[in-house]
Parts: C-alpha cells; sequence; structure tokens
C-alpha cells in the first residue's frame, strides 16, 4: 500500500526510497524509518514483539545533546513505568539530561550494548543503538514519519524564530 502524505510533506521529501523519509530543512537533515512512531521528545518507537517496544534517540534529539557518551539506567527491570517518568539518564558532549520513558507499562531494561559501547547510539540509531524497552502502551501522542515531518518543520521554524503556518 502506497504511503499517503499530507498536502505539502511530499515537496520537503527528496530521494525517499520504500521505508525511508529523506528530511531537510535549514541546516538539518535525517532519515526517518517509517517502520515506526516518533514523539514530541524526540524518541523514536518500535514494536520488536507484540505490546514491546524499544525506545531510541532520533537525530534531532542527538543534534541538540550532542555525541552521547554515557548513559545510566535507575529503574529496575519488570518495574512499572508511567509516561514521562524519569527511568535514567543519558550524558552527551553538550548536556546531560534525565531520561523519560514515552511508553507507559513494565520497563524491560536498558540495551544491554550499551554498557560496553555506547557509540552505538551515535553509529547506528535506528537499529543495535537503541536505548530501553517497555511493554505496554505508546504516548498517545507518537506519530508516524510523515506527521513527525510536519512536528519538525514547526520546531525548527520556531527555533529560527519564523512561524511555519502560512510559509510554502
Amino acid at each position: 500500500m502506497p504511503i499517503r502524505y499530507p498536502e505539502g510533506v511530499s515537496a520537503m521529501l527528496s530521494g525517499a526510497s520504500v521505508g525511508d523519509l529523506y528530511y531537510r530543512r535549514s541546516r538539518f537533515s535525517t532519515k526517518l524509518m517509517t517502520d515506526r512512531l516518533y514523539t514530541p521528545s524526540h524518541f523514536w518507537v518500535k514494536e520488536h514483539d507484540p505490546g514491546c517496544w524499544r525506545v531510541g534517540l532520533t537525530k534531532f534529539a542527538a543534534r541538540m545533546l550532542g555525541d552521547v557518551v554515557d548513559v545510566g539506567f535507575e529503574s529496575e527491570a519488570d518495574a512499572a513505568v508511567r509516561l514521562g517518568d524519569a527511568i535514567g539518564w543519558f550524558e552527551g558532549f553538550k548536556a546531560r539530561s534525565d531520561l523519560y520513558t514515552v511508553v507507559e507499562g513494565r520497563f524491560i531494561g536498558g540495551n544491554p550494548v550499551l554498557a560496553d559501547d555506547v557509540d552505538v547510539i551515535d553509529r547506528d540509531r535506528y537499529g543495535a543503538g537503541w536505548l530501553y524497552a517497555v511493554e505496554g502502551r505508546v504516548d498517545p501522542d507518537a506519530r508516524d514519519a510523515a506527521g513527525y515531518v510536519q512536528f519538525l518543520d514547526h520546531v525548527i521554524d520556531r527555533m529560527r524564530g519564523r512561524s511555519s503556518e502560512g510559509q510554502q
């Protein structure tokens, strides 16, 4: 089934292949995978087993944070988590931030690869570089890749001091 993009979105996409959206605005560009959802807090979420979701940083989040240099989890495996609960922290060259869950349910745990190779987050952010997994319900404000493109337009325009409404 072909992907249907909201009006105006396809004009901002270039060279998209099946499964990927290529996005560019101002000085930011990224590839978005269409097999996952994206949250307003700039995480991607992908179901890897029925009802179990892996969560990772989008390129936009990583750009704001800088290269990730350390990640730690404070939540224990099997702990109940609600949307927005702090489950740990991550540190980049530019900032340190609490890590909040974007899936409500049972915390499965952090990506075990990160203990020995945190650089995988930047090398393979949409694959082996996922952060943590939760069994449960994804943030209801999560959107598909085309919806995230619209959200990114708004965020980038706001950062540049412009309104994205009425602009082509």
